[in-house]
């Protein structure tokens, strides 16, 4: 497929639009929200079943998502604020 000159891809803009997510201050920021709040929320969530030693593969999974969700929420927060901005 031919490109045309002038004419950004998808994969090209969508570059654009993360970039601030990926700048090392902000990847800082993000990565220590995750690990604050994925820490706590494991804690809630999943103390009891870590510690009995009835750890399954759904267990792991779970603490797993505990990290990334708010890895992605606060990255949401950094590029709703660049839209405004």
């Amino acid at each position: 497929m031919a490109r045309i000159a002038g004419v950004r891809t998808g994969l090209e803009s969508l570059r654009e639009r993360l970039a601030p997510c990926v700048q090392r201050q902000t990847l800082q920021r993000t990565i220590t929200i995750a690990l604050v709040v994925g820490t706590v929320l494991t804690a809630i969530n999943q103390l009891g079943v870590l510690t009995s030693g009835r750890v399954t593969l759904a267990t792991y999974l779970r603490c797993g998502a505990n990290y990334l969700v708010p890895f992605i929420v606060s990255n949401l927060g950094v590029l709703s604020g660049q839209a405004r901005g």
